[in-house]
């Protein structure tokens, strides 16, 4: 079974940084898209940024520029680097872990980094 599990969140002022880290246990990190997902109060989960197994990247358009997903597979660990951070990036944000090819959808979810951006 693969565990999540997501650090880094806290209190920052607006443009500022902080950088989210989601270590997964198991074997399958290496062939898995690797995702950071936002959920703001009020509103649905939305995907953020995510990272395919070679290391292809997609953005939503309202972080692109600011933040930055990356992988270290010899740590089974992705990143969410995100910078010149605003209010409206306040949201717990979750690390997903999906296994591509797969039906159903194999997939696993972290508990959440809860991130405050204060004006």
């Amino acid at each position: 079974q693969v565990q999540l599990v997501e650090s880094g969140g806290g209190l920052v002022q607006a443009g500022g940084s902080l950088r989210l880290s989601c270590v997964a246990s198991g074997s399958i990190f290496s062939i898995a898209v690797m995702g950071w997902y936002r959920q703001a109060p009020g509103k649905q989960r939305e995907l953020a940024a995510s990272i395919g197994s070679g290391g292809s990247t997609d953005y939503a358009d309202s972080v692109k520029g600011r933040f930055t997903i990356s992988r270290d597979s010899a740590k089974n660990t992705v990143y969410l680097q995100m910078n010149s951070l605003k209010p409206e990036d306040t949201a717990v944000y979750y690390c997903n872990l999906r296994v591509p090819g797969t039906w159903p959808v194999r997939e696993n979810w972290g508990k959440g980094t809860l991130v405050t951006v204060s004006s």
